[in-house]
């Protein structure tokens, strides 16, 4: 019942309020960390880089965990209240449905606003590929996948580390995810950001799939087609170079009817129709229900029997 009272807590606040001031949030902090730390990474060396990329992701996931571990204890050993109060607190940083639901909702006001210039900033705040040059349909499914895709780092992801090893499990998690979006890339980190590359995949191989699912279950709460994303999940989960992007952004595109393209590396859905600003309102809609499932059997697989 403690377990449900803090996500009931974590996600009031997240609705509510949002984000951390950056000054107190453990992400910034973890940021930071990680920024401090790779400065001393070897400057060559493909194994040297390799091992000390694994040490960072040692010290960066402690560094968070630790104190929460500690806090958490401390808050139990005085009151059942305060345990929840600090959960609540400990939990929140490891999701962002708030700021995810706001930076895609942005992109969709823009282009609706005919302002492309724009619609192009907001989408490459969001979204790794270079955006200066897309056209509005490009843009609306860059928007679209970066709401599918983060539907499971941002909220799914979380709250199965949540349920399996509480808060402290959560926020771990978005410890080696943030590092993932930090150094887990092609180019300058090439070797450092390997091992947390591959952890995240790991950590993130069973979320993703329930991501998918979840989505595709609700995919008719938001006009969309349940059959079809199901349908388009099974068929091209597998065409972005992730192992686990794929299934929410795949489920998604069947689900709205639309081709999610990356220009010169993969498309969901090719047989469907361009999409339009008014998609990007649509899948929104669906992970809101997606969101409300899992809260729904959270409560129910944790809750008073």
């Amino acid at each position: 019942m403690e377990e449900v009272a803090i996500l009931a807590a974590a996600v009031a606040f997240d609705g509510l309020v949002g984000e951390y001031p950056s000054r107190l949030h453990p992400v910034i902090w973890m940021g930071r960390l990680t920024d401090w730390l790779i400065e001393g990474a070897p400057p060559s060396g493909p194994q040297l880089q390799f091992g000390y990329g694994v040490l960072v992701v040692i010290i960066v996931t402690l560094a968070t965990a630790l104190p929460a571990w500690l806090a958490l204890n401390f808050a139990q050993s005085i009151h059942p209240v305060a345990y929840i109060v600090i959960g609540a607190l400990v939990l929140k940083p490891s999701f962002a449905l708030r700021e995810l639901w706001g930076s895609v909702a942005a992109v969709r006001q823009a282009l609706e606003a005919s302002d492309l210039q724009e619609a192009r900033r907001l989408v490459g705040r969001i979204v790794s590929r270079d955006t200066a040059a897309l056209t509005p349909a490009q843009v609306t499914a860059a928007a679209i996948e970066s709401a599918a895709e983060n539907f499971t780092d941002s909220f799914i992801a979380p709250i199965f580390y949540f349920a399996l090893f509480g808060p402290v499990g959560a926020i771990a998690y978005r410890a080696v995810n943030t590092l993932d979006a930090m150094i887990g890339y092609h180019g300058r980190y090439e070797y450092l950001g390997k091992p947390a590359a591959r952890l995240d995949d790991v950590l993130n191989f069973i979320p993703a799939r329930l991501a998918g699912v979840v989505v595709t279950v609700s995919a008719n709460l938001g006009g969309g087609s349940v059959r079809r994303a199901w349908h388009t999940m099974r068929a091209d989960h597998s065409r972005p170079e992730s192992p686990n992007a794929g299934w929410t952004m795949s489920a998604a595109a069947g689900a709205l009817g639309v081709r999610l393209e990356k220009v010169g590396s993969y498309t969901l859905g090719s047989d469907y129709q361009e999409p339009v600003p008014a998609h990007i309102h649509q899948v929104l809609t669906i992970l809101a229900g997606a969101a409300f499932i899992t809260l729904a059997a959270f409560v129910l697989l944790k809750g008073p029997v």
